[in-house]
């Protein structure tokens, strides 16, 4: 049975589900940044989804990525699957802009992360839910 890492549920806002993955906000106000988990159990590599599982989550990760950038009006989108700290596979969807705080360096560990008030992760949660479950 699917059920989401620790770590991810603690650092993240649940925004949605999309076919395969679960669409959460990383609790960080300096960036645009979503991650994809896909529902499936005991997952921590891509080569381990079957096929279709595959090629789904890239079409989730291509559609999330297109909406982000569009959205936040992004400079590079930073896109990728590490799980050195988290062995889920999850994967991230970063818009990154040439005036954030770790440009142009990768965003993890370059400034403590700035979360989102409870008003502001409720408006973004709106905005996201919004801007990619809306048909």
């Amino acid at each position: 049975m699917f059920s989401l890492h620790p770590t991810l549920a603690a650092d993240t806002i649940e925004i949605g589900e999309l076919s395969l993955c679960k669409v959460l906000l990383i609790n960080d106000q300096q960036y645009p940044w979503l991650i994809l988990v896909p529902k499936r159990p005991d997952i921590s590599e891509i080569f381990e989804l079957n096929a279709e599982d595959q090629q789904q989550l890239w079409t989730e990760t291509t559609a999330v990525a297109k909406a982000l950038s569009v959205y936040s009006k992004a400079d590079k989108m930073n896109i990728a699957t590490l799980g050195n700290m988290v062995p889920q596979l999850h994967m991230h969807i970063i818009a990154r802009h040439k005036s954030d705080a770790a440009w142009p360096a990768p965003v993890w560990g370059k400034v403590p992360a700035k979360p989102y008030s409870a008003e502001q992760a409720h408006a973004q949660k709106a905005a996201f839910s919004a801007l990619l479950f809306t048909v």
